[in-house]
């Protein structure tokens, strides 16, 4: 098998942290890549530039949350490019007004007090147990401080901007893993049921003892969904 190269793109407040245990598991046998999503305010221009910098050629795509939805874009302004694509605790809808109306209130928070922002997210991003795990919210923590406030302001408004990707699902052609987790308090389980239900060929997959942050709160058990939607 030739060898894969493995375009890794973060969520919001994300870096290559979100996908440390991957990377590690799929490095021996794949190149992998963790795009830089903060320095554009629209997931179009956050797709374009993620596709520019990557290296020619195929490219199998890992999204969480955020990066699910540069993911659905990407696949739109590059269809043959892309072999896989994977999407993690993510999902097609546009932005509602309710989640808009909350994103706009944290911006405002963002400007005054933005590690009360980091705060604030915590606990809706892991189970309680994790959220205990004072490993784990450093590493939440320490990713979203070093993406800062100004790429914060930047990635809110791209996620408020964004279109509704769920007609454009049935175009997908190449292999699709979608991964959702059982107690992910911002992506429930049955919109990620709709948007494997929407891509065809897609499988579902469910993480179990995790929130929002599957990548770091069961590193292991994506790192090995990752490794069978290669092909290993």
């Amino acid at each position: 098998m030739a060898n894969q190269t493995v375009l890794f793109l973060p969520g919001l407040l994300e870096d290559a942290d979100a996908f440390a245990a991957q990377v590690e598991r799929l490095r021996p046998h794949a190149t992998c890549i963790v795009a830089d999503l903060t320095e554009a305010d629209s997931i179009a221009a956050l797709a374009a530039r993620a596709l520019k910098v990557a290296p020619e050629g195929p490219l199998c795509l890992v999204g969480h949350s955020m990066g699910g939805y540069v993911a659905l874009e990407a696949m739109r302004q590059a269809p043959r490019r892309i072999e896989r694509l994977a999407l993690l605790n993510t999902h097609a809808r546009p932005d509602s007004e309710e989640a808009t109306q909350n994103r706009r209130r944290l911006m405002a928070l963002a400007a005054k007090d933005f590690p009360a922002v980091i705060e604030t997210l915590m606990p809706k991003l892991m189970t309680p147990r994790h959220l205990e795990d004072t490993d784990l919210r450093g590493t939440i923590t320490e990713m979203a401080l070093a993406v800062g406030k100004d790429a914060f302001l930047r990635q809110e408004a791209a996620i408020i901007g964004r279109i509704d990707s769920r007609p454009s699902l049935d175009a997908i052609r190449c292999p699709t893993l979608v991964v959702a987790a059982r107690h992910d308090q911002l992506m429930p389980v049955e919109i990620l049921q709709e948007l494997a239900l929407g891509i065809p060929g897609a499988r579902l997959e469910m993480i179990e003892d995790s929130g929002h942050m599957a990548t770091i709160e069961q590193p292991r058990q994506v790192a090995e969904l990752l490794d069978g939607w290669l092909g290993r």
